[in-house]
């Protein structure tokens, strides 16, 4: 019951080169047991900006009214990668040495947000939902989320047992943190398809 929100939510998005630096931002009004209503949208143009410094951005919004306040900072990072299956860094000895160390208990109260180290390999999926139009195949990506953090795999075109072989890395900054697995089908045209998810809570790895 607000014309003017203030959420301060901080969200952490990994850009690479290339896959473009366009981020689009929409707005919706939340109806409790009916469809959402669009209230706008506007999109961030990342090449635009300079590195390694916060941006106060008052971007109109699109198709609708008002605007939207960001803080956009680009920042060099390599807390958080994906890499593939054949590149395992920690099968590398000098990278886990270094790891050890990092978290050994002399390091424990360097930085009390760093909680911990997380290493997802995404090896397959199998027998996926068909979601294309011709109702016998998918184009599969997955999506791996942690707290803000999302990561994506490339999709595979027109297969319901898709091998991505990935790893993603994280920092872990809360060990009660849920790790979230989710498979879409993409569609160019329109938004992906959800075809399943699983949810799987730090404390329980």
């Amino acid at each position: 019951k607000t014309l003017n929100p203030q959420w301060r939510e901080q969200f952490d998005f990994h850009l690479y080169e290339e896959r473009g630096g366009i981020i689009d931002i929409t707005v919706w009004d939340k109806d409790a047991g009916k469809k959402d209503d669009f209230i706008g949208r506007c999109q961030v143009d990342l090449s635009t900006l300079s590195k390694e410094q916060t941006h106060k951005l008052e971007m109109p919004l699109e198709e609708g009214e008002g605007c939207l306040v960001l803080l956009v900072t680009l920042t060099a990072s390599a807390a958080v990668t994906v890499s593939d299956l054949s590149v395992n860094s920690l099968e590398d000895q000098k990278e886990r040495a270094e790891i050890l160390k990092r978290y050994s208990p002399m390091a424990m109260f360097h930085n009390m947000k760093d909680v911990g180290f997380l290493q997802v390999k995404v090896i397959r999926a199998e027998a996926l939902m068909a979601a294309d139009v011709t109702g016998k195949d998918s184009d599969p990506f997955c999506v791996v989320e942690l707290n803000n953090d999302r990561l994506l795999t490339h999709t595979i075109y027109k297969n319901l047992n898709p091998e991505w072989n990935k790893i993603f890395t994280f920092n872990i900054k809360d060990i009660h943190s849920v790790l979230e697995v989710t498979v879409y089908d993409e569609d160019r045209d329109r938004s992906a398809d959800f075809l399943g998810k699983v949810a799987i809570p730090l404390l329980s790895v």
